[in-house]
């Protein structure tokens, strides 16, 4: 037997050459694909660990502290914090920390918005003309926000420069001094110009700069920074020295002031700054803020709040604080300057004529400037002045923003909801308030704003003082893609998402905009010990006296990355924390930023519709990144194999029908049909088995030069594999060939038509030639429809990395660093998909070769029978490939879970690639046509 089969080899060389090759490349794509396949799943096993390494993995908050969305989608606002107040209790805190295996458990205790004031010199040196006896410069600012594109005027600033000599105030250390004490020894009662220089006129007499803001007659809560006006005097020296109106110290109340050479005034911006409280224990372990620090020193554990007594029944409360020396705000004043001559003094003039004398003055343009918060914070703390001096501000009152709302789109997009300013959240005039109200107080609120009141008015006056700076950029750094907004010092950012929203900032992305109400929030920016609350607090009957905590960030001992066992750890840590406190606990362990779609609506101080990308927090990534690709690689898997065994089946089956007279012959003289079924089955084992050792040798340099891991333990697969697939797509042919009666070799190889029809078309007749061989019809239109599913199949999951199945950033770098492994696969389906096409083709020619050759002595032209044979492709290709495409969207469901629009697209994509790719495969067996020996065939019919 083994002779007879190594007989028939030879003597069939094209045929057994043709069926080994196809044996080889079956075998071979396959260990290569598997390997792809298990690189693309170690690839992403990787990334996953390397990029989820978060500052926390268990996110303990209040009960009932989830939003809708968040519950909806699973993703998490960033800056969540900024809109939880309280809730937890020191008790159920402690609870958290005895849980066993829990390493760190650092609280934060957000309490609101708390404002300061940034000081913006402006030099108006050039502004000033030196030959005027007498002259005014006004400032005319405007504040500017959000890129620039929130402008608001505000009320003029004057500076009164003058060569007449000026004396100046000496403040007392009393709490309200009485009286005002001057340099040139005489006291005056305070009157309504204020605490302001007076100017010696001509005779002798001294009068008093009168200040616009008091003429107003409103208290400093009830203001608006845009509503504040403000007349500083300078005494212009010879030579062009200025000597500023400084107020002296009761120190050294004799001391000169000293003249300078530029004429610098200085204005201020209020701005606000999230204040919280924390462990500095804790933080220090959680993300190293203790080595943050730049000025100054680190909290202590000991820092409580400071209680003075001022006399007379008032005292004074202190909050050491840990200040930012970034405080991520996008503000700026813009200042023009003008420039108008002065007949006569302004001093001494009663308030109300000297606005309307200054409004109606004339005025002559001196150039301007623009200063940004930014900057000019960082140059007060450059200054030298040290966190003393230069960070304190005022907690009389704090201001608490909720939760913005949000209406949702057809398309999930979301759109926030504006809510109505409420400018008195920041105080009245019962309130000891030292800074008025920020410009973007009156803007469009996009959350709803709550006042805590932490003072009793003037009889106990609230304030804090930084004992130090911290850089929130040097806290410990996280990857990128597992810096997770849910980072509690991560500053917000949105970029534009169109490319209207894009123009309008200038390609840059928007920032928080210091407006408490504003809808990107700034991170905590001042930190104070959670030990310092209940000294803080004391005064009236917010719940957060009793649950002053927010939330409580958990970081799971040994456990360093997302694995599979650290997973399943941190889970059951998180389910004894929310036995054991009753709160809300979420896994943060594997979680990635996850773009959002925004639609930001128009602002009152002229920004105009914008629509935004947002870095949500999509909890849980890592363990649907991991599921989605073993259910992939399993697809793959089984839709490789698939195609090889249906491919090598076509290949066999073609080979037994090819020699059918032959095997007829051996029935004829005695062979058993177990003998016969040896025979084809012998012949296909020994090809199968020389391709498999061919196979060892090419599929490892093959991946190799393809970037894919194939070690020679997988290689060595290929004999097993090469074997066991050509038994199997012989076993068929085999089984059909025994049982074949001898009288076979007489009948057609294809089926006759079921019913009489005639055909009036070429296209007609392509048909109807397909429906007379089905099996082989549809054993191509399979083989094709897998491929065409493979490759939908990973379109499918890379779209999904990128949207539907993540919709993160890390999902989005997954999909990138596997994307090359998995197109590979799939194209090599689609490719062994369309060799079993053209192959089917090509059986029908050689079988119909007759009737073709039939055809074209009746006068049919060789271009007529080309499109009979290409329409006969196009066709089984159609078929196939829709097929194909509709099985990959079922995977896709699968998968996904959804069958979004775009993946509709993405099927139709690939299964016109598999029907262009099936035509091109079927030029071959057209070629064919050509050689066809239509004589001879005609002569043997």
């Amino acid at each position: 037997m083994v002779g007879f089969i190594w007989g028939q080899l030879r003597g069939r060389a094209g045929r057994s050459v043709a069926l080994l090759v196809g044996v080889l490349v079956a075998t071979t794509g396959f260990v290569v694909l598997t390997g792809a396949t298990t690189t693309s799943r170690l690839a992403v096993t990787g990334a996953v660990e390397r990029n989820t390494r978060a500052a926390y993995d268990i996110l303990v908050r209040p009960k009932g502290a989830r939003t809708p969305l968040e519950a909806e989608r699973g993703l998490v606002r960033p800056n969540y914090l900024s809109g939880t107040y309280g809730g937890i209790t020191t008790a159920q805190y402690d609870q958290v920390r005895a849980v066993a295996g829990v390493d760190v458990a650092a609280p934060i205790a957000m309490l609101g918005y708390s404002t300061t004031s940034i000081e913006m010199p402006l030099d108006v040196t050039e502004a000033v003309d030196p030959a005027l006896d007498r002259q005014l410069v006004r400032i005319d600012r405007e504040f500017l926000a959000e890129r620039g594109l929130s402008h608001a005027p505000a009320q003029p600033t004057y500076v009164y420069v003058t060569t007449h000599p000026l004396t100046y105030p000496v403040i007392g250390d009393e709490y309200y001094p009485d009286a005002v004490r001057y340099t040139d020894g005489r006291t005056y009662d305070t009157d309504d110009c204020g605490l302001l220089p007076r100017e010696t006129l001509p005779g002798g007499r001294t009068a008093p700069i009168c200040d616009l803001q008091v003429e107003q007659g409103n208290a400093m809560q009830d203001l608006s920074e845009r509503q504040l006006w403000k007349v500083e005097a300078f005494r212009m020296l010879p030579g062009g020295r200025f000597l500023p109106s400084t107020v002296r110290s009761t120190a050294e109340p004799d001391k000169p002031v000293p003249p300078a050479s530029r004429l610098t005034v200085t204005v201020r911006l209020t701005v606000p700054l999230l204040l919280a409280a924390v462990d500095p224990a804790a933080e220090q372990r959680l993300v190293g803020l203790g080595d943050a620090v730049v000025a100054g020193r680190p909290l202590a554990t000991t820092d409580t709040t400071v209680v003075t007594k001022v006399g007379g029944g008032l005292s004074s409360r202190t909050l050491p604080v840990l200040a930012t020396s970034r405080p991520f705000l996008d503000g700026a004043i813009r200042a023009t300057y003008t420039r108008s001559p002065l007949d006569r003094s302004i001093a001494g003039v009663p308030p109300r004529e000297l606005a309307a004398r200054l409004r109606g003055a004339p005025a002559t343009p001196a150039g301007g400037t623009e200063r940004d918060a930014l900057s000019a914070y960082r140059s007060q703390l450059d200054a030298g002045l040290g966190p003393r001096t230069c960070c304190h501000g005022q907690l009389q009152i704090v201001v608490q923003p909720g939760q913005a709302a949000y209406d949702q789109s057809p398309d999930r997009t979301l759109r926030v909801r504006p809510t109505p300013a409420d400018p008195a959240v920041y105080g009245d005039s019962q309130d000891l308030v030292t800074l008025p109200r920020p410009w973007l107080s009156e803007d469009t609120g996009y959350r709803p704003l709550t006042q805590l009141r932490l003072g009793r008015g003037a009889q106990d006056a609230r304030q804090w003082k930084a004992v130090g700076l911290f850089d929130p950029e040097k806290l410990t750094g996280f990857s990128d893609l597992g810096r997770v907004p849910l980072e509690t010092y991560e500053p917000p950012r949105a970029a534009g998402a169109d490319d209207r929203s894009r123009a309008a900032l200038s390609g840059r992305p928007l920032e928080p905009s210091g407006n408490p109400a504003g809808y990107l929030s700034a991170p905590p920016l001042l930190l104070t010990n959670l030990a310092s609350l209940p000294g803080l607090l004391s005064a009236g009957s917010s719940p957060q006296r009793t649950a002053p905590i927010s939330a409580i960030r958990v970081r799971v001992a040994g456990v360093d990355g997302y694995r599979e066992r650290a997973a399943e750890r941190v889970r059951l840590i998180a389910e004894r924390i929310a036995t054991t406190t009753g709160l809300d606990v979420d896994i943060t362990l594997g979680s990635s930023p996850a773009p959002q779609t925004v639609d930001l609506p128009a602002g009152a101080f002229g920004r105009p519709d914008l629509r935004l990308t947002e870095k949500w927090s999509a909890l849980g990534v890592a363990s649907v990144i991991t599921r989605a690709v073993d259910r992939k690689s399993a697809v793959l898997f089984a839709l490789v194999l698939v195609v090889c065994a249906l491919f090598l089946g076509n290949a066999v089956t073609a080979a037994v029908r090819d020699r059918r007279a032959e095997l007829a012959v051996l029935a004829c003289l005695g062979w058993p049909a177990r003998r016969i079924g040896a025979l084809v089955l012998g012949e296909v084992a020994a090809l199968g088995l020389v391709a498999g050792l061919l196979a060892v040798g090419l599929a490892v340099p093959l991946g190799h030069a393809l970037g894919i891991g194939v070690d020679w333990g997988r290689a060595l697969l290929a004999v097993p594999v090469a074997l066991l697939l050509a038994l199997v797509a012989g076993l068929a042919p085999a089984l059909r060939a025994a049982r074949a009666h001898p009288a076979a070799a007489l009948r057609p190889p294809v089926a006759g038509a079921l019913r009489a029809r005639r055909t009036r078309t070429v296209a007609g007749m392509a048909v109807v030639n397909l429906a007379r061989v089905p099996g082989r019809t549809a054993l191509g239109a399979a083989a094709l429809a897998i491929g065409v599913a493979a490759l939908t199949v990973v379109g499918a999951v890379s779209f999904a990395f990128r949207g539907a199945v993540v919709g993160s950033l890390l999902g989005d770098t997954v999909s990138l660093s596997v994307r090359g492994a998995d197109t590979l696969a799939a194209v090599a389906t689609v490719l062994l998909g369309a060799a079993a096409v053209a192959d089917v083709v090509y059986l029908d020619v050689r079988d119909r070769a007759t009737e073709l050759a039939t055809l074209l002595a009746t006068g049919w032209s060789d271009g007529a029978l080309a499109r009979l044979i290409g329409y006969q492709a196009l066709f089984l290709g159609g078929l196939g490939a829709l097929t194909g495409a509709g099985l990959g969207l079922g995977g896709a469901a699968w998968l996904v879970g959804d069958v979004p629009a775009a993946l509709v697209a993405v099927a139709a994509v690939v299964a016109a690639a598999g029907v262009l790719v099936t035509c091109l495969a079927a030029l071959v067996p057209t070629g064919l046509l050509r050689r066809l020996p239509t004589a001879r065939l005609l002569a043997e019919e």
